[in-house]
């Protein structure tokens, strides 16, 4: 579990998760690839490609590889994105303009610290050139206050996202001499760059916060961006555990899947088939192939089981989940899973089963967009989650060691 909660920490964005995954492959022997130039594979290698700060691709080359895994998750998670010129001075206070990042459950990020995290880019020699930092505030910046219910009319409405969830950062005092641009002249500052240097940023407000055990046994596993950082560190911890001969072993993990995927850093991308065309050109490719869509499920709820399906329940502690859907929101078809399902009795590994209840579409995972570009079997999986898209999400550390136990099994097979 530490390379999970050491994840959970410092992912606050998916450009920190990257880096930090990177990180995690290079101190286990794997080598750093250049996407735009050609590749020198050899039988027995670890590589790691990252053509954009969202996303990479690992890998695996066994000595004598006849098979090829493919394990793929995404790094980014819904959050609350800094507009350009956010800036907003109101009754005494400095507030910042924001948008919403995928589906999150907005209720859940009111009244709570939040940080700010993500890139700022500044102007480089050559202005195709420009100059990329990381940058994480590493303590709250915001807060975004709730209305008392004295206050609130009676009835529920749908919330304005615009009026209601717009952070404060500081108090201002009339007499005072503040600047403007008071956020980024704090940011330059903390990167030590001049604020006139700053031309654009890609940052994220982020809950600040650790994860933690919970329960009369510490069992359950509570915490922000579980979703799907979770799934990320199960991948990343097998891969780089990897000793099979006979496999081409690969992690892709892609950003925006809460937005669609259909971006350059997305699994809707040919990256993940240009990485092995690149990886074929040197070793003979496999005949025998398969992939995982690595990304949290719904768990059955104990407050609301109505929502969930009447034949197929899950738990937490139950296992992985094997998802599947016909209509094609999950890529498992009855092969696909008959594997999945072989490879679970084979290693003892505890598994169970979800469907959306039917009249109920269900969210869309990488599965489908990736099995356009590899036309190969593949399924749809990974650990339960209750409170999926919150501010805080809810699993079961026995499901992850499930996933883990899983995927290394898949990679060594």
């Amino acid at each position: 579990m530490n390379h999970l909660f050491n994840l959970l920490k410092k992912g606050k964005t998916q450009f920190h998760l990257v880096d930090e995954s990177i990180k995690y492959f290079k101190e286990a022997g794997f080598a750093l690839l250049s996407y735009k130039e050609p590749w020198d594979i050899t039988p027995g290698g670890k590589y790691i490609v990252s053509p954009f700060s969202s996303m990479l691709v690992a890998f695996c080359v066994g000595t004598n590889p006849t098979n090829l895994r493919v394990a793929a998750a995404h790094t980014d998670f819904p959050m609350l994105k800094l507009k350009p010129n956010n800036e907003i001075r109101k009754k005494g206070y400095l507030q910042a303009n924001i948008e919403t990042y995928g589906g999150l459950i907005k209720e859940t990020w009111f009244d709570r610290p939040l940080g700010l995290a993500g890139k700022v880019v500044t102007k480089g020699k050559d202005p195709f050139m420009p100059e990329v930092h990381f940058y994480d505030s590493e303590k709250p910046l915001f807060i975004i206050p709730n209305l008392a219910p004295h206050l609130k009319k009676n009835g529920s409405q749908e919330m304005d996202v615009q009026k209601e969830m717009i952070p404060i950062l500081a108090t201002l005092d009339g007499n005072s001499t503040y600047s403007e641009d008071m956020l980024m002249s704090y940011i330059a500052n903390s990167l030590s760059v001049k604020e006139s240097e700053i031309l654009d940023y890609d940052l994220y407000l982020y809950i600040h916060g650790e994860p933690c055990f919970v329960g009369l046994t510490d069992e359950l596993l509570a915490s922000p961006r579980i979703d799907n950082i979770s799934s990320v560190s199960a991948i990343s911890e097998s891969l780089a555990s990897c000793v099979s001969d006979t496999s081409i072993a690969v992690a892709a993990f892609f950003d925006n899947e809460e937005v669609g995927s259909r971006s350059k850093q997305g699994a809707d991308s040919f990256i993940l088939k240009n990485s092995l065309d690149k990886i074929f050109n040197t070793i003979k490719e496999p005949k025998n192939s398969f992939c995982m869509s690595v990304d949290v499920a719904h768990a059955t709820h104990p407050n609301y089981p109505e929502k969930s399906d009447i034949t197929n329940e899950v738990t937490l502690g139950g296992g992985v989940v094997l998802k599947s859907s016909a209509s094609q929101r999950y890529v498992t078809d009855s092969e696909a899973g008959a594997v999945f399902q072989a490879l679970c009795q084979e290693y003892n590994i505890k598994f169970q089963r979800t469907v959306n209840r039917t009249g109920v579409i269900g969210g869309q995972t990488l599965g489908p967009i990736m099995s356009a570009y590899l036309p190969t079997y593949a399924v749809d999986m990974g650990i339960p989650v209750l409170a999926m898209h919150s501010a805080c999400e809810t699993a079961h550390k026995k499901d992850y060691e499930e996933l883990v136990k899983l995927l290394t099994a898949y990679f060594n097979h």
